[in-house]
């Protein structure tokens, strides 16, 4: 894979820039991970997981938290996820296109996979909702550290925080993203210096480096062992981040951001931070802020907020961009996009998402009311996540890339195994508060297959009464209508039927244009589409054309920039001469076997207020016709 993306020209990029792709990563891709020190140290030694603050059980916690940084991050996420790219773009919906390719001949298996994807899929919406509230909130939390009795301002002061960071995102975030990576920078560099400021007074701290103090760990707390892992994950929150955003930034970059700076800023400060509970266990309450001299505590406040903004504009914008990529693969209802940019195509505003998110967030803040608290909510979409990603990635590795199975298999064990202990220490949470990223991961899940099935089965209602195109092109030529000037594109997702709202223009209005296309657009499961994939130009005669156009899943389907690409001498597209129509059909829930009723009228509600092809294809409003039709399913 490359490891260099297009930039705004569409240019590859040199090595005068590889620093400053190098930087933006830092910003945009480490802000979750990054932001995990202020509370995973607080929540391992809160009390309730029973692990004292002695010499043993911090230097066992400090081993695990090192050494599944190295082998959950390191290894499996920076060295071995990032090779497995769709067309250089990554994450849950990349990765389940490649699963889907390489289980084409075994449907089953292709199935399951998918259904795994569309979970790990919503389960990131769940990850969305939970992380701004806990990073800013723990953030905000060190108000009561600097300013003993202002514990009451902590849920009113972060609620203000966040309200604000998502107004501002219809605005974009170009202006503000430039500062993103070198605040990062700094915010990794003062973790650094803290540790090592840490480490210095007690650096009998560094033998945590020793695997041993983690199996140890296990041994002498047989009862705590696999549960403490889920406060541990705590530390590796954000690693999906590093795979889903592969395509912004390329593979390079972000392993180079991982190895020179992020690993070592946090390994030191959470060492510094295990050091200084070494020397006085009180500072378990917020160890984080504890390790700051208290001169720098209402600086270190600032900065730690800055970079929790930073971490939640990151999953925001992440939730934007994989909200896009559903909707162009058929799994979510077709919503407004915005491009707050015109010089980078992937920076989108998507309101409906916003806003949603936005109430989750408040609502989880103002019920939970502490980082802690959320800390139990917090874990479960995230191994899940990286369970899936494991089970996705062995069919690619196993059947697509056709890795030697002496090798693949030890490989996959190891991720597999892990993965489920993480799984199974936050099954527990469920209880504590984390149904909530479980529930709101399983309705999402709900709402996107009952689009996809009540989308098939809607095709399928109309398949029974289209007309085959050779038919009807047959009675044209016997009767013919009468034809008027200009260029007519009848919409379809047919290519082989004629489309209803033709049938309808000519019903009605008893007139053909000179020219018709048939326009079917088809979003395929690579990213981007070179040029000469876009379309596909067939020619029936008497004025008959069908074209097909292929957009990738990142791709912006706009047809008529796309069109404008057809050179085809006898198809005239312009602007005041070519009218689009469009089919606008109203389902009516019927009790025909197909979907639970439920389900049936949770799909006639989503078709009503879906978007019309007309702004999600980017037409031309004063030249598009829409035609209505009723289906029962």
């Amino acid at each position: 894979m490359s490891s260099h993306i297009p930039d705004a020209a569409g240019q590859s990029p040199g090595r005068s820039s590889s620093f400053g792709l190098l930087v933006a990563a830092i910003g945009v891709v480490y802000g979750d991970i990054g932001t995990s020190p202020l509370y995973t140290l607080k929540e391992v030694f809160a009390g309730h997981y029973g692990v004292r603050v002695d010499h043993d059980g911090v230097l066992g916690i400090l081993s695990l938290i090192l050494w599944s940084l190295l082998w959950v991050v390191s290894l499996k996420y920076v060295l071995f996820m990032l090779r497995a790219d769709n067309g250089g773009e990554g994450g849950v919906m990349a990765l389940t296109a490649l699963a889907r390719r390489a289980t084409a001949a075994h449907p089953r298996l292709s199935g399951v996979l998918v259904l795994l994807g569309l979970f790990g899929t919503a389960l990131f919406y769940g990850d969305s909702m939970i992380t701004p509230a806990i990073s800013v909130l723990s953030a905000v939390e060190g108000l009561d550290v600097a300013l003993p009795g202002m514990s009451h301002w902590v849920v009113p002061v972060t609620v203000i925080l966040l309200i604000g960071l998502f107004l501002i995102q219809k605005h974009g975030t170009a202006r503000i993203g430039i500062l993103f990576g070198p605040v990062m920078v700094l915010w990794f560099l003062v973790l650094g210096v803290l540790g090592i400021h840490g480490i210095v007074q007690r650096p009998e701290v560094l033998q945590a480096l020793n695997p041993w103090w983690a199996l140890n760990f296990f041994i002498a707390h047989p009862g705590v062992g696999v549960t403490i892992l889920g406060a541990v994950v705590l530390a590796l929150t954000g690693a999906e981040a590093l795979y889903a955003d592969m395509g912004h930034f390329g593979r390079r970059p972000i392993a180079r951001a991982w190895f020179a700076l992020v690993l070592p800023g946090l390994v030191l400060n959470y060492f510094g931070q295990g050091a200084l509970l070494l020397e006085n266990p009180e500072a378990a309450r917020n160890p984080f802020y504890l390790l700051a001299p208290s001169w720098a505590l209402l600086p270190m406040i600032g900065l730690a907020t800055l970079a929790t903004i930073i971490a939640s504009q990151a999953v925001i914008s992440g939730a934007f961009s994989l909200s896009q990529q559903a909707m162009q693969l058929g799994y979510i209802p077709r919503m407004q996009v915005q491009h707050t940019s015109s010089a980078a195509q992937g920076q989108i505003y998507v309101g409906v998402v916003n806003w949603a998110l936005m109430v989750a967030v408040v609502l989880l803040v103002i019920g939970f009311g502490s980082s802690g608290a959320l800390a139990a909510a917090y874990g479960v979409a995230v191994t899940t996540t990286m369970l899936i990603d494991t089970l996705l990635v062995s069919a690619v590795m196993l059947l697509l890339w056709r890795t030697p199975r002496w090798l693949a298999i030890p490989v996959l064990l190891g991720f597999l195994l892990v993965d489920s202990l993480f799984f199974s220490a936050n099954v527990p949470k469920v209880l504590q508060g984390g149904a909530f990223p479980v529930v709101a991961g399983i309705a999402l899940f709900l709402l996107m297959t009952t689009w996809k099935r009540g989308k098939q089965m809607l095709f399928a209602r109309l398949d029974e009464t289209a007309l085959p195109l050779p038919a009807f092109l047959g009675s044209i030529r016997i009767q013919p209508p009468h034809r008027v000037n200009g260029t007519a594109i009848f919409l379809s997702a047919r290519p082989d039927a004629v489309p209803h709202a033709l049938l309808h223009n000519l019903l009605h209005n008893q007139v053909l244009h000179e020219q018709v296309v048939l326009l079917t657009v088809v979003s395929e499961d690579e990213p981007r589409l070179a040029p000469e994939r876009r379309f596909e130009v067939s020619a029936y005669g008497d004025g008959f054309f069908r074209v097909i156009l292929h957009f990738g899943f990142m791709e912006e389907p706009d047809v008529p920039a796309a069109l404008r690409l057809c050179h085809l001498d006898e198809l005239d597209f312009s602007p005041m001469r070519t009218t689009y129509f469009l089919s606008r059909e109203t389902v009516i829930p019927t009790k025909r076997f197909g979907m639970a009723p439920w389900r049936e009228r949770l799909f006639a509600f989503l078709q009503k207020n879906a978007n019309s092809s007309m702004s999600y294809f980017q037409l031309p409003v004063n030249r598009v016709i829409e035609l209505g039709t009723q289906v029962e399913i």
